[in-house]
């Protein structure tokens, strides 16, 4: 049956009528220790419901709690995923390339392929996979394609967890696409200068370290990656629903390119050759079991990216619970820094952030299978 999509959008912010604000209510602590202090926690919440009709079509609700693309949080790793869809859509159009195809970059000796690149980030979020994709493409290439697609005002400025990571040059990579010699050369790429954004909350805290000494003032994030939460939902949404957008506002990712993507923002790190004791199931999916270290259930598919530094966990995911028979958006961000000072890795991640996106996960998996 060829199925037709209706979207529904519903920005429930302060109506009683919304799941998310039932969610909120919610008894269990590590919710409620978050609801009673949502000003210093700046979470922002979005719930896409996924309902199937009578006529066989599937409906989309779209529910938002506190989301403002001009408060900024600080959106860590979760950059890498339309950093690595832009990536794998930009190789498709050079013939000579493909996913599998090795590479070198300036900055290593390692030989690399898009492919490896792709699964480290989502299985475990690499740094180093990232800053490569980044390499290959510049920033302005990077944010004039988003904007295209219409993720504006996402604005990506810089590498990742590197002493070079807003230097406008970007590395030149070696692509070896025939054993005859043949090679394809990408980056090398001369970005342009950085702008400041300009949107509240990009001065955080009291104060933040610097080189092991304690600056007394606000962090200023306004020089770094900026990519609002209804920017990233939008993400998810064109990547599993692209029949909801204008052609122009999808990722042009050839069909087996997107099995193979699809396939690896599912897996979990034992899937994809790491240690199970040190990267456990959940090490980078929060939703419903981030607050444990036992195996994801098999019926449970959580296509998702997290991100967490400078005392901000977010996520974005797509989760589909075959056994139930339901499945749903959610992406969600908290601040958890109780002593206000950034970049002295005293956060409350373990006690505080993880247990909320996990409740949070749980609360909505719950919402959408009494609602289906």
């Amino acid at each position: 049956m060829k199925y037709c999509y209706f979207l529904v959008l519903t920005i429930l912010i302060s109506s009683c009528s919304s799941p998310i604000q039932e969610v909120m209510k919610s008894d269990h602590p590590a919710i409620k220790q978050v609801a009673k202090n949502l000003k210093n926690h700046e979470v922002q919440i979005i719930f896409t419901q996924i309902d199937s009709t009578d006529n066989g079509s599937i409906e989309f609700t779209d529910h938002a709690f506190q989301v403002n693309e001009k408060d900024y949080f600080y959106p860590a790793s979760t950059v890498k995923l339309p950093v690595a869809l832009l990536a794998v859509e930009k190789l498709a159009t050079d013939s000579l390339l493909h996913l599998d195809i090795l590479y070198k970059s300036e900055r290593d000796d390692e030989l690399h392929n898009v492919a490896g690149d792709l699964l480290q980030i989502f299985a475990v979020s690499d740094n180093e996979a990232y800053n490569r994709l980044y390499e290959y493409m510049g920033r302005d290439y990077i944010n004039d394609r988003l904007r295209e697609k219409g993720l504006a005002p996402t604005r990506i400025a810089h590498r990742l967890s590197t002493s070079n990571a807003d230097e406008a040059q970007t590395a030149q990579l070696k692509f070896f696409p025939s054993y005859e010699g043949d090679i394809v050369l990408e980056g090398n790429i001369k970005d342009g200068s950085i702008a400041k954004i300009k949107v509240k909350r990009t001065e955080k805290g009291v104060g933040y370290m610097k080189d092991s000494l304690l600056v007394n003032a606000p962090m200023d994030f306004s020089s770094k990656n900026y990519f609002p939460l209804e920017a990233q939902h939008g993400v998810m949404q064109r990547l599993f629903f692209p029949e909801q957008f204008k052609e122009e506002e999808r990722f042009q990712i050839p069909s087996e390119d997107l099995v193979r993507i699809k396939q690896m923002m599912r897996s979990v790190p034992r899937q994809a050759g790491y240690d199970e004791v040190d990267y456990y199931d959940s090490y980078v999916k929060f939703f419903m079991y981030g607050d444990t270290k036992e195996r994801i259930p098999e019926h449970i598919k959580m296509y998702n990216k997290v991100g967490y530094a400078y005392g901000t966990l977010t996520e974005t995911a797509y989760i589909v619970d075959e056994k139930e028979n339901v499945q749903f958006l959610l992406s969600a961000t908290i601040l958890v820094n109780e002593n206000g000072i950034f970049n002295d890795n005293t956060y409350e991640y373990e006690t505080v952030g993880i247990p909320f996106l996990a409740q949070l996960g749980r609360e909505f998996h719950q919402y959408a299978i009494g609602n289906k």
